[in-house]
């Protein structure tokens, strides 16, 4: 499946060539979900906003509407959305926005958060042993779900993203 690279911003002007990889599941999975969310705010009544039929969200995002068939079994298993039957069908956000963890949304697609390059249940990364710098990448993947976790749907639409990553403070 292809994937997206993230590319770390430089630190102290030392560029990083560190990439991170989430597939095309877990960013679809939070662009249509951001759009749902949009959608239903946009509406006067959001408890009772109409269904979003899986092509108009693929047709607002760009995304292909098959693919997002798919990913929609998942997120309604995972208890994030509901779908509506019938003419005007389509699905809804179960939980409010500011309820729904940007992390929620890429687990329950089963999106693996990840900065190393072990498989999941493989025991290392250099042919079956860990390697010297294993830990820090596993740190930093825990970093990355960490933040994930503390950012809802409705940060995201918000605007209130940019300026949440912090630098840790130096060592006193």
């Amino acid at each position: 499946m292809p994937g997206v690279a993230f590319f770390l911003p430089p630190i102290t002007g030392v560029r990083l060539g560190l990439q991170m990889r989430l597939s095309t599941r877990g960013r679809y999975a939070v662009m249509a979900l951001a759009e749902m969310a949009r959608r239903e705010a946009a509406q006067r009544e959001p408890l009772e906003a109409r269904p979003a039929s899986i092509a108009d969200i693929a047709a607002a995002q760009h995304l292909s509407a098959a693919y997002l068939e798919q990913l929609f079994g998942r997120l309604r298993r995972a208890g994030l959305v509901e779908s509506a039957r019938g003419p005007g069908g389509g699905y809804r956000l179960l939980p409010a926005p500011e309820r729904i963890t940007i992390a929620a949304i890429i687990d329950a697609v089963e999106e693996p958060i990840s900065a190393t390059r072990c498989e999941e249940g493989n025991p290392g990364c250099l042919a079956g042993q860990r390697c010297d710098t294993h830990d820090l990448w596993a740190e930093l993947g825990g970093q990355i779900r960490l933040f994930l976790a503390g950012v809802t749907l409705a940060d995201v639409l918000a605007g209130r993203i940019l300026g949440r990553a912090t630098a840790p403070l130096p060592p006193s």
